[in-house]
């Protein structure tokens, strides 16, 4: 069977903190893509873009974020959405990407306008799958101020127990693998960081400044977002996925695909931006 993506890892420190960075990759001859995932999931989230023809020929980098997956962090109790900006500056220079798109879903979405705010001439377009730019995104991470426990353990088997009986679209299904992929002890710091950057982080002034195509990707139970018209009118290209809540990857993902290789084939290879 051929391999039709690799196995890597990237070992490095963030901010003294020692990281073994389990990631899949592909080397092409395109512009490449880097992959951010979201809360409670994994690399393997982005895998099928080896089965969607429209981005042959383009490199990219998925990894699991420290405190996710099979990525090793040697402190968990230092990860924060700047930790994992810092983390995402190091997996760049070690997959020797100069310019690339810029993909993010939820807490990798959040990562990912921090990155880019950061290096606005690195970026080609950015695809932004419900990552938060305003306070009202944050209606799994407030969850550790709305419904604190006493431990770190506690607050994770509740926050399973709720997202298994949410309304929305894949909730159950992304309940059931919660404990295999996210490290309890990481969750306080990842979420805290999340509630702080949305509501104290001038994160829509950051996403409308960003000086290259720009997508918000969202699905049909989240249409209800109050600052949609005003980001389109302001111009973001908006996709509103059908029959989906907030993952468009387990819910609708050839709609997702095909929404963002569009998207990118538009922006180009970001020779003219």
């Amino acid at each position: 069977m051929t391999a039709e993506f690799s196995r890597a890892h990237f070992v490095f420190s963030v901010d003294g903190t020692a990281l073994d960075v389990s990631a899949i990759r592909r080397d092409g001859d395109k512009a490449p893509i880097l992959f951010l995932h979201g809360f409670g999931s994994t690399k393997e989230d982005y895998a099928d873009i080896v089965r969607h023809a429209e981005f042959a020929g383009h490199p990219f980098v998925a990894y699991d974020a420290p405190g996710c997956g099979e990525t090793h962090c040697a402190d968990l109790s230092k990860i924060s959405i700047p930790f994992l900006v810092e983390t995402a500056l190091a997996v760049i220079e070690r997959a020797g990407y100069d310019r690339f798109h810029l993909v993010g879903h939820s807490m990798g979405g959040l990562t990912a306008l921090m990155l880019a705010h950061r290096l606005p001439e690195r970026v080609i377009s950015f695809v932004d799958i419900e990552g938060n730019i305003a306070p009202e995104d944050c209606f799994l991470s407030r969850q550790i101020i709305e419904h604190p426990r006493d431990g770190a353990q506690q607050f994770f088997d509740d926050f399973i127990e709720r997202t298994l009986h949410a309304p929305a679209y894949a909730s159950a299904l992304f309940s059931a693998s919660l404990r295999h992929k996210v490290r309890a002890d990481a969750i306080g710091g990842i979420f805290r960081s999340m509630v702080d950057l949305s509501d104290n982080g001038d994160l829509m002034t950051k996403f409308l400044g960003l000086p290259f195509p720009r997508m918000f990707m969202y699905g049909e139970q989240n249409a209800s977002l109050s600052y949609l018209d005003s980001i389109r009118e302001q111009g973001v290209e908006l996709a509103e996925i059908p029959e989906c809540g907030h993952f468009p990857m387990y819910s609708n993902p050839v709609l997702m695909w095909n929404a963002i290789a569009s998207f990118q084939a538009r922006a180009g290879n970001g020779a003219d931006h």
